[in-house]
């Protein structure tokens, strides 16, 4: 039996012999949410199929409160389901290259596809330790994906304090995930590499230096593959009573580890399918900055993103998996905490420089709660070309549209639907297919206690 395995096994037993006590069952929490989505990718002027498919995702949430004493104990436990609905052989993508289901031996879709996890956790004054697997961390250096149908989640340990006033501490080693669109547990790795590494250790502090003005440093290191640092600063100036002015500063800086610094077979970055100084080694450094102006139910938002010129942007991003009956599954997909990690495309090849822009209405100031919508324009310039398109320069862009509706009153309350689509075009010599993608997607969510 796994340390991990046992480890989870003992701690029920405590908590299963406490679970009386007072706040452990009074601060419990437990709901079911469900998910419908239609996903369609048509790839323009394309042999390629184009991708259409739909299906449903159930996902039961419990969260327990803790335990009395000076260290209180408790447990969050998950359990998830996803039934495809329609879209089959040669109507579909395989599930590493976006499918929102997993693939069996034919290339359709499985009929369903399930899995679970559960976290242990431990409270000492403001500081909480989670440990098990369905962990979703959402921080600078890494974000969980949840783009599709069911979201990705990781097995390790998290600790977050907020002990010191102001400042919240977050530390943790993971070293395995299990991807949107998979049942089965995977090592942690890079886009483009066959080897995987079960170590991911990462720890950072958010600084909340005034009540408008947060600061962010973390430190993130992928065994074998990279080490990142990351700086980030926040700020909300408040010019009037519903009108502000945002500005947020994004900057990482990544270089190789280990096995990659020796680009040993099967450790290597693609760099995003773009150009690298060193082939298959990691070394970028990208900042990107962001100006929100907001006015009333009114957002309008402009920036910039450069990308260095030594190679691409990494974050974690799985590779393609094949479970013990022959079905290729997908944890590819990872997402990043850039602006430009958008519907189509990610905007973070080597060289590039993207410049982007939205603008969000927020429907409730005219009368219309729950009602959002947006539109978004990214284009990236100064794409080093590889291959015999080296010392060429390419370019590429994005224009995004959603809509976001949720019941407010009746016994439909909380019913949301969102209506998302992209267009994405590049240019010849990118070994990129331009798309339409438009996804429709339905929630639920009901609460229990």
């Amino acid at each position: 039996m796994k340390k991990s395995t046992l480890a989870l096994a003992v701690t029920l037993g405590v908590l299963a012999q406490q679970a009386g006590a007072a706040g452990f069952i009074e601060d419990s929490k437990a709901s079911v949410s469900s998910r419908t989505l239609y996903f369609k990718n048509d790839w323009r002027e394309s042999t390629a199929h184009d991708h259409q498919e739909t299906a449903t995702g159930l996902k039961f949430d419990y969260s327990s409160g803790f335990t009395q004493g000076t260290v209180g104990f408790g447990l969050d436990a998950q359990a998830l389901v996803g039934v495809h609905l329609d879209g089959g052989r040669g109507y579909r993508s395989a599930a590493t290259n976006g499918a929102i289901t997993p693939s069996d031996r034919d290339g359709s879709a499985v009929s369903e596809w399930t899995r679970a996890g559960a976290n242990v956790k431990a409270r000492f004054s403001k500081t909480e330790l989670k440990l098990g697997n369905a962990l979703a961390p959402n921080l600078p250096i890494l974000v969980t994906n949840d783009g599709r149908l069911l979201p990705q989640a990781f097995e390790g340990g998290i600790l977050t304090s907020k002990d010191l006033d102001g400042v919240t501490f977050t530390a943790g080693q993971l070293t395995k995930s299990i991807g949107r669109a998979s049942s089965n547990w995977t090592d942690l790795s890079v886009s483009g590499a066959s080897k995987g590494s079960d170590e991911f250790r990462f720890a950072g502090a958010d600084w909340k230096v005034t009540k408008d003005l947060t600061l962010q440093y973390y430190f993130a290191n992928l065994e074998d593959f990279y080490k990142q640092h990351f700086l980030g600063l926040v700020h909300v100036y408040p010019i009037s009573e519903g009108q502000s002015f945002k500005t947020d500063l994004r900057y990482f800086d990544s270089s190789s580890d280990g096995n990659n610094s020796n680009r040993t077979a099967g450790y290597t970055f693609n760099n995003n399918g773009g150009y690298a100084k060193n082939a298959g080694e990691v070394d970028n450094k990208t900042w990107s900055a962001m100006f929100t102006y907001s006015l009333g139910g009114h957002a309008f938002m402009v920036g910039h993103q450069q990308v260095g010129d030594d190679g691409g942007f990494v974050s974690l991003n799985q590779g393609s998996i094949t479970d013990g009956r022959g079905r290729a599954e997908g944890n590819g997909g990872g997402s990043f905490y850039l602006f430009t990690d958008s519907m189509a495309n990610g905007f973070i090849r080597a060289g590039e420089n993207t410049t982007f822009g939205q603008y969000s209405y927020d429907f409730a100031k005219a009368g219309i709660p729950g009602l959002k919508a947006s539109i978004a324009y990214l284009h990236g310039d100064d794409i080093k070309g590889t291959g015999a398109n080296a010392g060429r320069e390419f370019s590429e862009w994005e224009r995004d549209m959603r809509v976001d509706y949720v019941i407010q009153s009746g016994p439909l309350k909380g019913f949301g639907t969102t209506v998302r689509h992209a267009s994405f075009r590049s240019e010849t010599g990118l070994n990129t297919t331009d798309t339409d993608q438009t996804r429709v997607i339905f929630n639920y969510t009901y609460n229990f206690m």
